[in-house]
């Protein structure tokens, strides 16, 4: 067998053990913290509907950017993410709040409209500020749910 066979076999080995021993860190890492973060998710969903339960729509998303602010980051995105659908959910109606949000499969329109937005919160040099406006364009996809009842204050 010629050197650069035996070399690249050699090779080929090491990259398959690393890819196995970076999965294996990830399943122990998961398997120990999966509870807590589970946790924090849930708590951010419940904090996000009882802010909701109190506001309208454009407080839920000015709470999430300055909660995003305090704390900037990629697990706090996913946080702000949480707390952000779940705020605009239970919230109350801004008038003319969905006017503009573009539908996230027109991909062109909707990274325009995220940068906008990201540099309207003075967030244009964070590369996690366009995903913080996701939950806005969900939430202004969906077809909106008839109230059950005449009390129930839903958009």
């Amino acid at each position: 067998m010629p050197g650069w066979a035996k070399a690249l076999i050699i090779v080929c080995f090491v990259i398959v053990l690393l890819v196995v021993g970076v999965i294996a860190a990830g399943v122990y890492w998961w398997s120990h913290n999966k509870d807590a973060l589970i946790a924090r998710g849930k708590a951010q969903v419940t904090e996000g509907r009882n802010v909701g339960l109190t506001t309208d729509n454009q407080s839920c998303v000015d709470q999430s950017i300055l909660r995003y602010k305090a704390d900037p980051g990629f697990a706090r995105t996913l946080a702000a993410n949480l707390f952000l659908q779940s705020c605009l959910e239970a919230s109350r109606p801004t008038p003319n709040f969905c006017d503009e949000v573009p539908k996230e499969t027109d991909f062109i329109k909707s990274s325009q409209w995220r940068l906008a937005q990201c540099k309207r919160v003075d967030l244009s040099a964070d590369q996690y500020c366009q995903q913080l406006f996701a939950p806005v364009q969900r939430f202004c996809q969906r077809p909106f749910p008839k109230p059950s009842t005449p009390d129930e204050y839903r958009r």
